[in-house]
């Protein structure tokens, strides 16, 4: 599982839609849904329920998406701390 397929998730998990969600990340749509179901293979849970165009997260998602979520904010809150620290030297 990689951070990268965590934000993927998430934004899918927002928007609702692959489609919209790949705009969002400026990727295209089929690289995206490989690596949602890559990472649902990985977990061996479905994360999203196919509706009509979009998608809807299943209890097992809407969990791990919290989950995803958490680890995101930590992950982007260490970053603006290094970013904000001087390098010494």
């Amino acid at each position: 599982m990689s951070l990268q397929q965590l934000r993927y998730f998430v934004t899918v998990a927002e928007e609702e839609h692959v489609t919209r969600a790949a705009e969002r990340l400026h990727v295209s749509q089929p690289p995206l849904s490989r690596q949602i179901r890559a990472l649902e293979d990985e977990l061996g849970h479905a994360l999203f329920e196919r509706r009509g165009r979009g998608v809807v997260l299943t209890d097992y998602g809407r969990h791990f998406a919290e989950r995803a979520t958490a680890i995101l904010r930590q992950v982007d809150d260490v970053l603006a701390e290094a970013r904000a620290r001087p390098v010494p030297g």
